[in-house]
């Protein structure tokens, strides 16, 4: 043990540092090292009980988690299933290169799914169950640069044909498959989108914590289902790839695992090639209390570890950095035996009666279906704790010359002839030199009765069926509430003042009751519940949390303290919009995933939305979300006193870019009513894959009725709030449109102009001028397309024709937001909005400083007027006079 004698050579008292020593060398001889390690354990425990101080090794020894004779014997034919991971290996790349041999520089990636392969193999063989009668089945979320493989397996299972695989990355058409997975392009496959790097591993984390949470609720029966997500270790550089790790190791997330890929490459180079990522990843995971996993080296090496009585190997193992472990594998058998075996004559010598072949097939264990297997198998039977897979693998395993482990690997898509036969003679694919002429690269499926495609459909079969696969659809049918369960909502509040935030507060509590939407709503915060008034909902429905409450609350003699509870309704997450967002979309998507329909309600500072989560929202599109998004305390002057980052001002311009967002703005109670009630109906019961963005004020005032049969009118976008009357000859009339507290601005505005210039308005509220556009432009194509046929109008078209006098909109958002209906006015058109940066003050000196209160409304009115030649220069002079307008103030968008 020359280790030993190295450590003793500073110890003051070496002859019973020895006998310890020696000791435990006995204790792992008889008992094994298991036995050693729970010795140490409660010694540990005894010392930091008397009062010294011993610091947490986040890290083990480089080496494999899992000792080989505890490894459980993978079962299965093994010869076979390298053969069918052989044939799923060239498909794919085949996939790819065919591609980017057309016209069309498609692109493509072949190195990721080449060194994650049998990641995959053993886990479709031996481990992903499908929802059957039996088992609701496990989600798995791919690394989505690994797509080639799974359509190269599905394409052996009969589930996609040649075409399709033929037509990788050509969707327009309708005949071939997308690029990454997106459940919006094939609804029917794709369980989750994951290729935006870092949304699928916190993704993946709430939604195995909204599986508890349905299981605490009695929604759902407890199962052993797991969350498979797949990830690069490069990706885990993405914040949110492990930022929320603590609340999996927290809440014991047991139906979660993670599988690393640890190719030790990114896009452009090693991920640490000064370190070792693996070792880092297990320092932040346990950290985090999750069970670490770590699969490095492959059976092929088992021998050599063996041999290694004195620890040397297992250090130089530690001291070799990832940089040169990639030299290793690109540079062959010699350089490794030279540079990495070579650093002590011990271990130079281990590897003596080994060839430089021999020593360059020293495999990998993610490389190793014997070492997967078992890491998996250990996955399988933790209790208490999410579990992660560092499984270090060769990015570009089996390109040869062609990529293997070289920076260039990642955007590798083309293969030249000698490469393809050379990856062809690697896995032994059945492909003769004729069928490889003229650049041609078949695919290959060895037919539907083959013993390789027949095995495949067996393990398939006995783990409930095919994966992914993706429910559109829940079974089960839901009636929502009619419009008349919020009927003192529509009427008239009288002289009570309250917010549009309080409107929707008090919708929610009749959802609530209502007996069958009631369970399924999910109210999610993060933080900010007493900002929005929503504490009530604390003791109402309960706070969820999986312990239940342990402590007495600071509040509790109050009526609405703070409750947690096993079985709470309200997610509570604490300050993380981007692990709200998940929450939301995972209960977003529990009909598809759970077969349970669920309706969540996500509220937070509008700011914070899609200006923070936005990848994660148009993930959520595609993901087919179903649910309430609320941007409370929105527009740029209503949240006054908050400043610059804070004050939202465009959020709306962000959620109409995402086609199936349905964005509103309402005003009044009635507009919110009608809003949530449409969208429920829309979601619940006719299961359409959209979502809702509601922004919510904070500003208090009285609500009107809704006018009678306004409720299409909210839903299209706009409706008449206030009817003028028929036009006089002569009189001089406005179009007021408006929406959020602005609009209030614009009532106000219409006695400004009626009183000091006898100018009469109709006032038009447009709780979407998002639908005015999506609608504008439907109808715009349609004509465009249809020369012979007689036009179609746009909604706003007909809302304003015939309507006498110009047009202004003013809302508490950029101007883009209003000028975006431009096209479909049928007259002059002005557009007022929050442009610049937002800044603290009282409201009415903001909307004073951006330009959008009842006097630069006024003004724009008689200024429009005058431009149409109904007025004059003088009377938009009076007007600036009157209204103490100031002509020289800097633009707001500058200032």
């Amino acid at each position: 043990m020359n280790w030993l004698n190295d450590v003793l050579q500073n110890d003051p008292n070496p002859t019973e540092t020895r006998e310890w020593i020696e000791s435990l060398k006995a204790v792992i001889d008889h008992g094994g090292p298991e036995r050693a390690h729970q010795l140490l354990e409660d010694m540990v425990e005894l010392t930091r009980r008397a009062g010294a101080h011993l610091p947490f090794a986040p890290t083990t020894e480089y080496i494999n988690t899992i000792p080989p004779h505890l490894e459980p014997k993978i079962p299965g034919d093994q010869t076979l299933e390298w053969k069918i991971r052989s044939i799923i290996r060239w498909n794919a790349m085949a996939m790819v290169v065919r591609a980017n041999r057309k016209p069309g520089d498609l692109g493509g990636h072949i190195a990721s799914f080449a060194s994650s392969a049998t990641l995959y193999d053993v886990g479709f063989n031996h481990f992903f169950r499908a929802p059957s009668a039996d088992h609701p089945g496990d989600l798995i979320a791919p690394q989505g640069h690994s797509s080639p493989g799974i359509y190269a397996r599905a394409f052996l299972e009969g589930r996609i044909s040649e075409s399709q695989i033929d037509h990788f990355r050509m969707e327009v058409d309708g005949r071939g498959i997308s690029s990454y997975p997106h459940p919006w392009l094939m609804p029917d496959f794709w369980q989750v989108p994951t290729v935006s790097m870092g949304l699928g591993p916190i993704a993946a984390i709430y939604q195995a914590r909204n599986w508890k949470y349905l299981e605490h609720r009695g929604l759902m029966p407890k199962s052993d289902r797991k969350v498979w997500c797949f990830m690069g270790d490069g990706e885990t550089d993405e914040p949110e790839s492990l930022g929320a790790l603590s609340i999996a190791g927290r809440e014991g997330l047991d139906n979660l695992v993670f599988v690393i890929n640890c190719n030790l490459q990114r896009l452009d180079g090693p991920v640490r090639g000064n370190g070792k990522i693996i070792q880092e990843l297990e320092s932040q995971f346990r950290g985090a209390g999750w069970n670490v996993v770590k699969t490095i080296w492959g059976s092929y090496w088992d021998p050599l570890l063996a041999k290694d009585h004195q620890g040397l190997l297992k250090k130089v193992m530690m001291e070799t950095v990832d940089g040169e472990y990639q030299n290793c594998k690109a540079f062959g058998g010699a350089y490794t035996r030279e540079n990495f075996f070579g650093k002590t004559p011990e271990t130079l010598a281990m590897v003596a009666s080994l060839s430089d072949d021999d020593i360059w097939r020293l495999n990998r264990g993610g490389h190793d279906p014997h070492k997967v297997y078992a890491a998996y198998d250990a996955a399988m039977k933790t209790t208490g704790q999410p579990t992660v897979i560092l499984a270090k693998t060769v990015k570009g395993y089996g390109l040869g010359s062609a990529g293997e482990a070289l920076n260039p690997t990642h955007n590798t898509k083309k293969l030249d002839d000698d490469a393809v036969r050379a990856f062809r003679d690697r896995f032994k694919i059945p492909v003769d030199d004729d069928q490889l002429k003229d650049g041609n690269i078949p695919f290959y499926h060895p037919g539907e009765k083959s013993e390789e495609v027949q095995y495949l459909l067996e393990r398939r079969n006995a783990l409930g069926g095919f994966l992914p696969q993706r429910r559109r659809k829940a079974d089960e049918k839901i009636a929502t509430p009619k419009l008349e369960a919020f009927d003192r909502l529509l009427k008239s509040t009288g002289e009570r003042e309250m917010s549009t935030t309080m409107a929707f507060v008090q919708s929610l509590n009749i959802i609530l009751r209502d007996k069958q939407v009631g369970p399924r709503a999910v109210p999610i915060v993060c933080d900010e519940a007493r900002t929005f008034g929503m504490e009530g909902l604390f003791r109402q429905i309960g706070i969820y949390a999986p312990e239940g409450q342990k402590y007495k609350p600071v509040d509790r003699d109050q009526l609405m303290y703070y409750r947690e509870d096993s079985t709470g309704q309200v997610l509570q997450e604490g300050i993380t919009e981007a692990g709200a967002f998940a929450s939301w979309m995972a209960a977003a998507t529990s009909y598809s995933t759970n077969n349970l329909q669920l309706l969540p309600f996500y509220i937070y500072y509008s700011m914070f939305g899609f200006q923070r989560v936005g990848d994660a929202a148009w993930q959520a599109a595609d993901m087919r979300a179903r649910g309430f998004l609320l941007g409370g305390t929105a527009g740029r002057t209503t949240l006054n006193g908050e400043g610059l980052q804070h004050e939202d001002g465009h959020s709306h311009l962000l959620s109409g870019a995402i086609p199936n967002c349905r964005s509103y703005d309402p005003t009044f109670a009635g507009e919110v009513a009608v809003i949530l009630q449409h969208g429920m109906k829309r979601m619940i019961e006719e299961q359409e894959d959209e979502y809702y963005y509601l922004t919510l004020m904070n500003e208090n005032y009285p609500h009107p009725d809704l006018p009678e049969g306004a409720a299409e009118g909210v839903i299209k976008g706009m409706y008449l709030l206030k009817d003028a009357g028929k036009a006089k000859k002569g009189e001089l009339r406005v179009q007021l449109l408006g929406s959020g507290t602005i609009l209030r601005e614009a009532i106000a505005a219409a006695e400004l102009l009626d009183k000091d210039f006898g100018v009469t308005a109709d006032i038009w509220s447009c709780p979407s001028f998002t639908e005015l556009r999506r609608d504008g432009y439907d109808v715009e194509r349609w004509n465009r397309l249809h020369p012979e046929s007689r036009p179609r109008k746009a909604y706003v078209t007909q809302c304003l024709e015939g309507r006498q006098g110009p047009v202004i909109a003013a809302t508490d958002y950029v101007r883009n937001f209003t000028d975006q209906i431009r096209a479909f006015i049928p007259a002059t058109y002005t557009v007022l909005g929050t442009d610049g940066f937002g800044r603290s003050d009282t409201r009415a000196n903001l909307r004073r400083h951006f330009e959008v209160d009842r006097y630069y409304i006024a003004h724009a009115a008689i200024d429009a007027l005058a431009k149409d030649g109904k007025m004059t220069a003088k009377d938009a002079a009076r007007a600036i006079k009157l209204y103490k307008l100031d002509q020289e103030k800097p633009n707001p968008l500058g200032a």
